[in-house]
């Protein structure tokens, strides 16, 4: 990648905007640095990969996309936090809304797009059917939801005379996004998925296809494709966490390449993320095995409300939060039965109750959404 040229700036009259070379190409790998971590990325994701053998990830996908959600949003600057992600509209702070909202929708862009793959290859149409889903009804909702941009968009600054960035013009998108679509399914290019969703990711971000939702987009790619390509049986690496974290030299990164023509920088920032997310990922289900087998001894503990127990804790892998009323639901016994199963439950230390109300009490599976958050 040392020879690579990421494009030039072109004069559009009082601004330059950045018109980025073609990326579907005979590329070669010549630093030993990016193959090292290339190679110790594939083996973690591979362990990573692993535990959709040997676990039940259908239990523990939701908790992974909400983080996913929460983290791209918060690069975005919302600030919905992973226990308000599981609750209603009706229990979010008016001011909170429009950020929960946004967060829900990234869910749901995501479980689509997921669901999607089944029926189309990773592609433009799939691009905007998850980008038409993650503006509708909130913020950017009058700016083409699910449609690439018509006019001249810029990243940073209040106008085009002091932008940090200024993307392609419009005019190029559509032939830049087919480049980026035939490099992404063309199976005869020797390149590693790795290295080429990295690519992906940067040109994607280079290109800025779409009037607001970008960054969100082209994050969800990245799941999107390795899946797509059977690198992961299941959506479980997503690297905003990890963007979110080191958000300066993330952004710093990929302007390098477009600076200075630095793939190779951008592709160890990106390989790094991948080893140490799926790092991360792996102690996150060695977690949830010793929970789930500390559980079974305080279930074993509880005698015969053990049976309703274990209802209640499997419903709780999948939503860490619930009140006396989905309890009732799921046990199918009175208000009165439910209230001491959940008493019961804070006295193993399952459950904590967090609203501080008197009436339509909320309890969280703490130790379990806390496995997601430290790691």
């Amino acid at each position: 990648m040392n020879n690579h040229h990421s494009g030039n700036y072109i004069n559009q009259g009082y601004y330059k905007s950045f018109q980025p070379s073609l990326i579907n190409r005979q590329w070669s790998l010549g630093d030993m640095e990016v193959i090292q971590l290339l190679s110790k990325a594939d083996r973690y994701l591979g362990r990573l990969d692993m535990y959709s053998e040997y676990v039940n990830i259908d239990l523990f996908i939701r908790m992974h996309i909400a983080k996913e959600a929460t983290q791209s949003s918060k690069i975005e600057g919302t600030q919905t936090n992973m226990e308000e992600v599981f609750l209603s509209k009706e229990e979010i702070l008016d001011e909170k809304r429009d950020d929960w909202e946004e967060v829900q929708n990234y869910i749901t862009a995501m479980n689509e797009a997921i669901r999607l793959l089944y029926h189309l290859p990773f592609s433009s149409r799939l691009i905007k059917e998850a980008h038409k889903i993650l503006l509708q009804g909130v913020r950017g909702k009058h700016k083409l939801p699910g449609e690439y941009r018509t006019s001249q968009n810029w990243i940073g600054g209040a106008t085009l005379n002091d932008a940090t960035f200024i993307p392609p013009v419009h005019t190029s998108i559509s032939d830049l996004m087919s480049d980026l679509e035939v490099f992404a399914n063309d199976e005869l290019n020797p390149l590693p998925d790795l290295i080429k969703i990295a690519i992906i990711h940067y040109q994607f971000e280079t290109i800025h296809p779409f009037l607001d939702g970008n960054g969100r987009v082209g994050r969800l790619l990245i799941t999107l494709y390795l899946v797509s390509k059977g690198i992961l049986k299941q959506p479980i690496l997503y690297l905003s966490d990890f963007f979110e974290r080191n958000r300066l030299l993330y952004y710093e990164n990929l302007m390098l390449v477009r600076t200075t023509h630095n793939l190779n920088q951008w592709l160890k920032f990106f390989l790094t993320g991948v080893i140490e997310t799926s790092r991360k990922g792996v102690a996150t289900f060695d977690g949830i095995m010793q929970l789930q087998k500390n559980l079974e001894i305080k279930i074993k503990n509880m005698g015969s409300r053990g049976v309703n127990a274990k209802k209640v804790i499997e419903y709780l892998y999948t939503q860490p939060i619930i009140d006396v009323s989905k309890v009732e639901d799921l046990i199918q016994k009175s208000n009165v039965t439910a209230y001491k199963l959940i008493s019961d439950l804070e006295k193993q230390d399952v459950l904590r109750e967090i609203s501080g109300a008197q009436r339509n009490r909320l309890y969280i599976f703490k130790d379990y959404v806390d496995l997601f958050k430290s790691n």
